[in-house]
């Protein structure tokens, strides 16, 4: 058997001797001594290697995106029965909404709903971002998992008639 790495063309020179040019890969002979069918075959061997792993590595692609996609739906199937189990709706009697991914409490008669404009209390951030004073927000959802303190929601943003 011969050494893939060592491949001599082997093919008689016009003295008579064989070939001592080395081999790469899908080659047969080397380009002096190679015939037209040697070439031919060397590319359909190199083609056939290349579209070989090209199918190869997109399958391994679609496999890979298959599995992430799987992955994250579990995640988040997950993540809703922790966050179901984990959610409260009132705190102290009040109730807690989020509203751009932060708690505040609803110290308000009627219960907020998600959509409803609320305006929220300044703070460090807001009043950089919006300078000073409260800042309207929209409540994105009811209920929270944060279990720290938690800022009062000024009053409910009057809604406008369509």
């Amino acid at each position: 058997m011969t050494d893939q790495h060592d491949r001599r063309c082997g093919r008689p020179t016009r003295s008579g001797s064989p070939c001592k040019m080395r081999l790469s890969g899908s080659d047969v002979a080397c380009g002096t001594h190679a015939t037209e069918q040697d070439k031919a075959v060397t590319e359909a061997h190199r083609r056939g290697w290349r579209e070989g792993h090209e199918t190869g590595w997109k399958s391994s692609a679609r496999s890979s995106a298959s599995r992430i996609e799987q992955l994250e739906r579990r995640v988040h199937e997950l993540e809703e029965q922790l966050d179901g189990a984990k959610r409260v709706y009132e705190v102290g009697g009040h109730q807690v909404v989020d509203v751009g991914g932060y708690a505040y409490r609803w110290r308000g008669g009627d219960l907020l709903e998600v959509g409803d404009r609320v305006l929220l209390p300044e703070n460090y951030v807001s009043r950089l971002r919006n300078g000073p004073g409260p800042t309207v927000g929209v409540v994105s959802q009811l209920g929270t998992t944060y279990r720290g303190p938690l800022a009062d929601i000024v009053s409910r943003m009057p809604t406008t008639p369509e």
